[in-house]
């Protein structure tokens, strides 16, 4: 069962337009029901009371005979002054049905009104054509048939009333539309901007302007970028200095190491060394994120290829299920490589083979990449994309990294306003299933 809040607008403009316009319509609809009540109402009785007056005079005069008053004369001058064309036909009587009057608010008010007047049966027609209302009279000598313009029965103030009505609430929803634009806009644009600053992209240049607190809004945000950059540059100058601090020693001990016999104790120690700087390497690249690389439009089937060469080239059984061609997200090419190229690793370290599919779901790019290796319990899987975490407790560098690969690729990949999610996998082993927005 859907809930009201289902049917409500999603978007800021569309509610704030909302607020304003459902007080305005409750507004308008009072206005209107007030007015039927109390003007149309009142204005259409007094009108048909006096249509019925002057009908039941005019009965009145048909019926006297050799009185004061010739019933010819007022027939004729009822016509001239009062607009009301009468004809007395003798002997004739009223048909059994009367004229369907239908829903015509005139027909409602003639039929409640028209009894206190005329003590004679009667029908009347509201629908007679010309523009005027027929109203019958049964007499005891014959049938009296007068007619009026339906004019006198219905006040045009109704209609400006209604006009008014329409036109002000037209004006004042442009109004509306019109200023909720201005205000909706610079919130729109601080969006956008906190978006692309998020996802690493060049943000674009904001303005503070709109009501006071989105002005105050957006220039927390421009402070809170301005103090990000530079901390990352800090971050940045300060790894430098570090990879080159640490790597300096590392170069010494291994050209040391080149001096001395080829012996078991030497082998041991340059896989130590070894170790040690594909450690430092792997820190280091995840402290320093993604650095300074910009987004650009990228084919994705070209970046795919890029990174299931390398892995080939390292001996790695990965192969190609499916392509999507055409698929160009703007992204950053290398960041996303290295998270595919994490993601394989992780797969053939851990199995034999791995299959890689690309397809569109949407507005979104979907990679799945699929092993045939023991997989990863269901309650762990969060886990894994922890720092440094690794399911191995013993942290053996023979059955897996340090722990950060999985950290690297899911960073990297929603920072591009996507994510890395893991599953289990037709083959037997782990799915992870990498989702780009395009």
């Amino acid at each position: 069962m859907r809930r009201a809040r289902d049917f409500l607008p999603r978007g800021l403009f569309g509610r704030s337009l909302l607020i304003v316009a459902v007080p305005l319509a409750a507004l308008q609809a009072v206005s209107a029901f007030v007015f039927y009540n109390r003007h149309w109402e009142d204005v259409g009785r007094r009108l048909a009371l006096s249509l019925g007056g002057e009908i039941a005079l005019l009965a009145e005069a048909a019926e006297e005979r050799g009185g004061a008053v010739d019933p010819a004369w007022l027939l004729r001058r009822a016509a001239l002054d009062l607009g009301v064309e009468a004809v007395f036909l003798p002997g004739e009587r009223l048909p059994e049905a009367p004229p369907r009057a239908g829903f015509d608010p005139v027909a409602r008010t003639l039929a409640r009104v028209l009894p206190e007047r005329i003590p004679h049966p009667f029908h009347f027609d509201t629908r007679a054509g010309d523009g005027r209302v027929s109203v019958a009279v049964e007499l005891p000598s014959g049938l009296l048939r007068a007619s009026a313009p339906r004019k006198r029965l219905f006040s045009s103030t109704t209609y400006i009333f209604i006009m008014w009505m329409f036109g002000t609430s037209v004006v004042l929803c442009g109004l509306a539309i019109y200023f909720l634009r201005r205000q909706v806009g610079p919130i729109r644009r601080l969006a956008e901007a906190a978006d692309s600053f998020g996802k690493g992209e060049a943000a674009p240049a904001l303005k503070p302007e709109g009501a006071r607190e989105v002005r105050q809004a957006a220039r927390a945000f421009l402070r809170m970028r301005d103090r990000i950059r530079r901390q990352m540059a800090q971050r940045t100058e300060m790894l430098a200095g570090v990879s080159h601090d640490l790597r300096t020693p590392l170069t010494r001990m291994k050209l040391q190491l080149a001096l001395i016999p080829d012996d078991e104790a030497a082998r041991e120690f340059k896989a130590d060394l070894g170790d040690m700087e594909r450690m430092i390497g792997a820190y280091l690249a995840f402290a320093r994120g993604e650095g300074g690389e910009e987004s650009a439009e990228t084919d994705l089937d070209a970046l795919v290829d890029s990174a299931l060469a390398g892995a080939r080239r390292r001996g790695a059984a990965l192969a190609l299920a499916n392509r999507a061609p055409g698929l160009r997200p703007r992204l950053r090419a290398g960041a996303i490589e290295r998270a595919l190229v994490n993601l394989v690793d992780n797969a053939l370290r851990h199995g034999r083979s791995a299959l890689l599919t690309v397809a569109r779901r949407g507005d979104e790019a979907v990679l799945t990449l699929d092993d045939d290796g023991p997989g990863i319990p269901e309650d762990r899987r969060e886990a894994v994309f922890r720092p440094f975490f690794r399911l191995d407790a013993a942290r053996n560098p023979d059955t897996g990294g340090v722990g950060l690969g999985l950290s690297i690729a899911r960073d990297a990949v929603r920072n591009h306003g996507g994510d890395i999610e893991l599953a289990d996998s037709p083959l037997g082993g782990l799915r992870a299933r990498v989702t780009l927005p395009l």
